[in-house]
């Protein structure tokens, strides 16, 4: 039988997992940076989790969602998201007690949603993603913003855009909500099934519809920023000064919704312009999410954070021509002379690497001549030749690849050479 991988899912092989840890390392050290700390939740949750937090009218909850049954009877879910996770872990470990707050947190691991596979969006993907919890200070909104467009800054994409808008507080919520229902409510039977059942339940997700995205009602439709009353207006100004302030350009566009329920005031997404990169432009969304911590049964605390598929930026990268500077290469390959030199490698390779040394060594029984030709293919920098005279003179030859130049030596000089060398290069 031939077995072969799901659909929606990818294996990702050595070459490209090279690339995968560069730019995690990017998102650990500029988290560090921002002093957001790494937090790690289980991929499955109590699907009651996801339809509390995420919103039973989202697409993820009614489409998407891995769900199964245990062997206890309890309903499982693979999270689809990274927020709900964090937010029950908030909750359940009282971090709302904790000193120092707001508490700010980042986690990087797989999500799991059941959709049409296509370029940059996998059943199977990894999201970065950051929260902020316990102030509702507009400066962390800025501070969160920042942080993602660092992101992908420091990476090197070119043509980015940041979009923002403002959902408003919960009154400002509720009378948009009024208006967006008296708007589409004579038509709404020209619109697809989905929107005729969020018209009651959720109408701003009308908006955020794909099938019907090209209505004329849909451009019609009443802003958000004519309903934000004057607390809901003075904190949207305030997150645009500070935007201003770190001279990160930005567009207000009234039709932003992000696809999640809990969002209010601050929504946000980080947009790619430029050709090659196909229908999806958006990298990354995220806002505000007062109410949720609640929801999920915490104290009133409010929140914010955003998440990003790291496949989404592979792929942004890849169309931009960004070559990522990964380390593709070894320090020295040990190649081996005899019965006697093959039995002491074992014991000579751990002390290299003990010492912070990356090499390697022929284990498929290969000539001198092939083994010189093994160390071309890992670009070494270094091979190390240990044969009979070198066991008996108690030393081994050092040659260096680039210059040509090799030279007999003390095995502790040799590590000497290459170390100095490693660093000379950093």
């Amino acid at each position: 039988m031939n077995f072969k991988i799901p659909r929606g899912t990818q294996d990702i092989l050595p070459e490209s997992s090279a690339l995968w840890q560069y730019v995690e390392q990017k998102a650990h050290d500029l988290c560090r940076r921002y002093n957001y700390k790494e937090i790690r939740t289980p991929m499955f949750e109590q699907t009651e989790l996801f339809q509390r937090g995420v919103g039973d009218t989202t697409d993820i909850v009614q489409k998407e969602m891995y769900t199964f049954e245990d062997r206890g009877g309890r309903s499982l879910t693979l999270r689809p998201e990274g927020t709900a996770s964090t937010v029950r872990s908030y909750v359940e470990n009282k971090m709302f007690g904790w000193a120092g707050q707001p508490v700010k947190l980042y986690y990087i691991g797989p999500m799991f949603r059941y959709e049409r596979p296509q370029s940059g969006r996998m059943r199977q993907f990894v999201q970065f993603g950051v929260e902020a919890m316990g102030s509702d200070d507009p400066a962390i909104d800025a501070e969160v913003i920042a942080l993602a467009m660092s992101f992908y800054q420091e990476l090197g994409l070119k043509g980015l855009k940041l979009v923002i808008n403002s959902l408003g507080d919960k009154e400002s919520r509720n009378n948009h909500r009024n208006a967006l229902i008296e708007h589409f409510k004579p038509r709404i039977s020209e619109f697809c099934g989905d929107c005729q059942q969020r018209l009651e339940k959720n109408p701003l997700r009308i908006l955020d519809c794909k099938k019907d995205r090209d209505h004329e009602l849909m451009n019609s439709a009443p802003s958000i920023l004519e309903y934000l009353n004057d607390e809901s207006k003075a904190y949207f100004e305030n997150v645009q000064t500070y935007l201003s302030s770190m001279n990160i350009p930005f567009e207000v566009d009234p039709g932003l919704v992000r696809g999640l329920d809990y969002y209010n005031n601050t929504a946000f997404e980080i947009m790619i312009d430029g050709e090659g990169f196909g229908a999806i432009t958006t990298l990354t969304g995220g806002g505000r999410y007062n109410g949720l911590v609640e929801e999920i049964g915490g104290p009133e605390t409010p929140g914010i954070g955003f998440a990003l598929s790291l496949e989404r930026l592979l792929m942004a990268l890849e169309t931009q021509g960004i070559a990522l500077p990964v380390e593709s290469s070894i320090d020295a390959y040990l190649i081996t002379m005899g019965d006697e030199a093959k039995r002491k490698a074992p014991g000579l390779l751990h002390k290299l690497r003990s010492e912070g040394i990356v090499v390697d060594t022929d284990y498929m029984g290969k000539k001198m001549k092939a083994q010189f030709k093994a160390a071309d293919r890992q670009n070494a920098s270094f091979t190390l030749i240990l044969g009979d005279e070198e066991l008996a003179q108690q030393t081994i030859v050092l040659k260096d690849l680039n210059t040509g130049e090799q030279e007999n030596l003390s095995l502790d000089k040799a590590i000497l050479k290459i170390t100095e060398s490693k660093r000379g290069e950093e």
